[in-house]
């Protein structure tokens, strides 16, 4: 399958309950690559509105939070030596124990934040920017202007110039995406039903133990490439 663009996120192991809940939830499998049953939650039937809508924006990408924002490649690049690339990144990371997750609100979306000190997370997060960004094309004048019209801070502004996108390094905030933007009078029904069947699964602790390269097809949707083990030296302060 031929990709338009390609990412790193962070993806819930296969066998991970909660994670085949919420990749459920969403309604799209991008191990698979394919469309899945969304399930009956209850609760929702109060709010009045539809699961497929209230996924409809997060579905394409998958479950997952990223960590290398989606990019296309720039001349010369090719998906062989990004994926060497990738492999040897992970060869030199170890893998990050978190405290756990838990459902929040970014404005009128709910999400999985993490639970603790993100410090490792972020640190992570960072080498993929910056150690694979010799592969991403540079953002077009569309693309700058896309980004700005949201409003960006000067330090974000910074990064869209330098990176491609506005919330890396020190603007980087950890997050799955679960819904789209929900109506004000709606959002705490939603959240409530939401929570009733995904907290019980949630893990403590969540461990990443690896990176996910993706690809974006032609529909827009994201797959699965391939997982890079982290096996790079634990800190030795943070193995005590």
């Amino acid at each position: 399958m031929t990709f338009t663009r390609y990412a790193i996120y962070y993806a819930p192991p296969a066998d991970a309950a909660w994670g085949g809940f919420a990749t459920s939830w969403l309604g799209w499998d991008m191990q698979a690559g394919q469309v899945v049953a969304q399930p009956e939650v209850t609760g929702l039937n109060l709010t009045g509105l539809d699961l497929a809508a209230i996924t409809q924006v997060p579905r394409k990408y998958g479950l997952h939070a990223t960590l290398k924002p989606p990019m296309r490649l720039a001349e010369g690049g090719n998906l062989t030596d990004l994926q060497a690339d990738c492999e040897a990144l992970a060869a030199q990371q170890a893998p990050v124990t978190l405290e756990g997750l838990h459902l929040a609100r970014l404005g009128r979306f709910l999400a999985l934040r993490v639970t603790g000190n993100e410090t490792a997370l972020s640190s992570l997060a960072a080498a993929c920017v910056q150690d694979l960004d010799p592969f991403r094309a540079a953002a077009s004048e569309a693309e700058l202007a896309k980004r700005r019209a949201s409003g960006l801070s000067p330090a974000q502004d910074a990064n869209l110039l330098a990176w491609g996108y506005p919330f890396v390094l020190d603007q980087f905030r950890f997050h799955i995406t679960l819904t789209g933007k929900l109506p004000k009078a709606e959002l705490a029904a939603v959240e409530a039903a939401l929570a009733a069947h995904l907290i019980p699964l949630l893990p403590k602790p969540l461990v990443i133990r690896d990176l996910a390269l993706v690809g974006e097809d032609d529909s827009g949707r994201f797959h699965m490439n391939q997982r890079y083990t982290l096996t790079g030296p634990q800190d030795a302060a943070a193995a005590e």
